[in-house]
């Protein structure tokens, strides 16, 4: 089921423009983050419940996407990661194909295991989490109705 309703651009200029650029060209190969592919998630607001548009690094694994809230190394987590953890079900748009997938949050051996893949996706993940004293959190979306 498509996530609807009014839709509240990021307080950020280059996620606003990245994700106008994408909506505009029907694919997320149209935007890069430092050279590399992102994916797009669509989902509500934890308190808003407006939807809300983020371009992410892509991190893919057997047909799974990883979602990194590393906002850089920031000290507190980007707000996605509480939309996500009020909203698990979501839409990633990954090139032209769009699907509905469930978010979770990993932790022990399974968050080490998506954690060197994200790092081999994109190498500044280790340095942010030198930045930070918070854990960097590591969501898996899995497509509805399936399991890693």
């Amino acid at each position: 089921m498509a996530i609807t309703g009014e839709y509240v651009p990021s307080p950020s200029q280059w996620v606003r423009d990245q994700v106008e650029t994408i909506e505009r060209t029907g694919t997320t190969e149209s935007v890069d983050i430092m050279g590399l592919p992102v994916v797009m998630l669509t989902m509500r607001g934890a308190r808003s419940r407006a939807v809300r548009k983020v371009p992410l690094m892509r991190v893919e694994h057997d047909g799974s996407f990883a979602a990194v809230a590393s906002q850089g190394g920031a000290p507190q987590h980007p707000q996605w990661y509480h939309n996500l953890l009020a909203h698990p079900d979501i839409e990633l748009q990954a090139g032209t194909e769009t699907f509905p997938v469930h978010a979770r949050e990993v932790s022990g051996e399974e968050r080490e295991q998506w954690w060197e893949r994200c790092v081999a996706a994109f190498p500044s993940y280790a340095e942010y989490q030198t930045k930070t004293d918070r854990l960097i959190p590591v969501f898996v979306l899995e497509r509805r109705g399936t399991t890693s």
